[in-house]
């Protein structure tokens, strides 16, 4: 079953109480400025007084840190070592987002093991961080990496634009996380669209296309950013174009995505321990690979 949530919900007042929203941000392909909208979309969430960490969990091609034009001195490679646990590799960056930046060019950290996997959910699962989101920004695809960082987060936002490869690739990673390992509840964000006549016509494509294949599967209209020059002059003075171009329209977009994100109810038992999450799905740290 798919549905359209068009209204942005009620504008969010003040911080939140209670356990953290977990959020894995994820794309089919590449290309679609998923790690500039994650980026933007931390930015617009701190702005209601929420408090945001983004963990680029693009492992070994780190994204954020670059995007912010800062210098991470320790990344997730130096966990990987054992040198650091990873709450003490992260960065504050400007403006009051919080940064758990990968690693360049470390072709182990493209495809993490099992072991390794399970040493990074108990690291987690040890943290006592004061958040209100964490927005785990996956790698593009379907590769294992991705896989496991949406089984780690109960909530999931596709971004996807109007090519039809990335529509078709976002399918492909939605049918991979239902079928395979039952996850049946999705944001879907068009991104780089030209209005919202366009952004409609790309959810709708999608949609229709699982409510054919999938009609367990929810997908759930987030609101739309649009294509604006705002963004690639940001990417290019290495600021994020949320804080960079704030008038811009891209820029107003994501704030009325964050107010409809904000507005959300969580899944039922909050985010509540990794594990436990994945006791839901009939999971074990150890059997996610």
């Amino acid at each position: 079953m798919t549905k359209t949530a068009s209204k942005p919900g009620r504008k969010a007042q003040g911080p939140v109480k209670g356990p953290a929203r977990v959020l894995a941000v994820s794309s089919g392909k590449g290309g679609v400025g998923k790690s500039n909208l994650t980026l933007a979309l931390a930015y617009a969430l701190t702005s209601l007084k929420r408090k945001v960490l983004i963990w680029d969990a693009d492992l070994g091609l780190a994204n954020t840190d670059v995007l912010l034009g800062i210098h991470a001195k320790h990344t997730i490679h130096d966990w990987l070592k054992g040198e650091k646990a990873l709450k003490d590799i992260i960065v504050e960056a400007p403006g009051g987002v919080s940064i758990l930046p990968a690693a360049s060019g470390i072709l182990e950290l493209s495809e993490i093991s099992q072991d390794e996997k399970s040493r990074l959910l108990s690291d987690f699962e040890g943290w006592t961080l004061d958040l209100d989101f964490l927005l785990i920004d996956t790698a593009a695809g379907i590769g294992q990496n991705v896989i496991f960082f949406n089984l780690i987060a109960p909530e999931h936002l596709v971004v996807i634009t109007n090519e039809p490869t990335s529509i078709t690739d976002a399918y492909a990673l939605i049918k991979a996380l239902s079928v395979q390992y039952d996850q049946k509840a999705f944001y879907v964000l068009p991104n780089m669209v030209r209005d919202l006549q366009d952004a409609k016509g790309v959810f709708r494509l999608i949609s229709d296309v699982a409510g054919n294949y999938l009609p367990d599967v929810s997908l759930d209209y987030l609101g739309y950013v649009p294509k604006d020059e705002a963004v690639p002059d940001a990417v290019r003075r290495q600021v994020p174009f949320y804080t960079g171009f704030p008038q811009s329209e891209a820029a107003r977009k994501v704030t009325e995505v964050a107010r409809a994100l904000a507005a959300k109810e969580p899944p039922a038992g909050g985010s509540g321990g990794l594990s436990l999450f994945l006791g839901r799905l009939g999971l074990s740290p150890m059997a996610v690979n």
